[in-house]
């Protein structure tokens, strides 16, 4: 499968012509212009684009989300990821939506020298995945309003744990391109969950996920899970990772518990373009 040369596009309201990189900024033929940082990565958001003047994960959440991945959290997603991509040839090019700190783009881009590009609202998410993966392309901007990208730009698109527009990924993607899209599976965080809401329960995203992508062909799913032994911290930085965490009152609870076993899962589904 080979792509079209990917390209970013100019997100200023109105314009979405190609931008074309000279020297350290990036330009389009109507003179919009987007400076490229000391780090390497672009801003590319509009301020129509954002609800808060700091969109996105703040960056005691990215290094909460850190400092798990080190732990080796996400190992074996990260394993699933990589064994359902193995396939991809060297060259290939790989889009991650809401792409955090970097960690399943980079896996992804590391073995076969794919050419990767990471997008995500949250700054300090962009900066910390630059500082990291030197080699892969890194963008600020609002995945929810618009992929930055022209059309069929890409082999693979990713989307981990995070939201996904499925019109702007069939658009971005080339004809028989794959999205490989992960959420988490109703047992994920069951014990902690319990531990600092008195409940556990939660809904079978992957279907919701299938009537999203009803315009593409699902190839195949599949359950990851593990069930780690974590310290106070860790569990804080859970709790600090997800939106369900941010309460104070639960934050104080688990700030009470001892070690505990929690379980890890995740549903993963690739659907190929039609």
């Amino acid at each position: 499968m080979t792509a079209a040369t990917a390209i970013l596009r100019c997100t200023v309201r109105g314009c979405a012509l190609p931008l074309t990189r000279v020297e350290s900024r990036w330009g389009c033929e109507k003179a919009h212009s987007f400076d490229v940082t000391r780090h390497g990565w672009v801003n590319l958001l509009q301020p129509q684009d954002k609800k808060a003047l700091e969109p996105g994960d703040s960056a005691e959440v990215v290094a909460s989300r850190r400092r798990l991945l080190d732990r080796g959290i996400a190992a074996p997603l990260v394993a699933a990821v990589l064994e359902i991509t193995g396939d991809l040839p060297e060259g290939a090019r790989v889009l991650d939506v809401g792409c955090g700190e970097g960690t399943h783009l980079a896996a992804v881009c590391a073995s076969q020298k794919r050419e990767g590009w990471g997008v995500d609202i949250s700054t300090p998410a962009i900066e910390s995945a630059a500082k990291r993966h030197a080699t892969i392309s890194w963008i600020v901007a609002n995945a929810d309003r618009g992929l930055p990208f022209v059309d069929a730009s890409f082999d693979l698109a990713l989307s981990i744990t995070g939201r996904r527009d499925p019109a702007e990924l069939g658009r971005v993607l080339v004809p028989g391109g794959r999205a490989l899209i992960a959420v988490p599976a109703a047992d994920d965080l069951a014990e902690l969950r319990a531990a600092v809401q008195g409940e556990a329960h939660q809904d079978d995203r992957l279907e919701k996920i299938r009537v999203e992508m009803r315009g593409f062909a699902e190839e195949e799913s599949r359950t990851i899970s593990h069930r780690p032994r974590l310290p106070p911290d860790a569990l804080l930085d859970v709790l600090a990772m997800t939106y369900r965490g941010a309460r104070n009152r639960e934050r104080e609870r688990a700030g009470g518990l001892a070690e505990m076993d929690v379980t890890f899962s995740w549903q993963l589904a690739v659907f190929r373009r039609r």
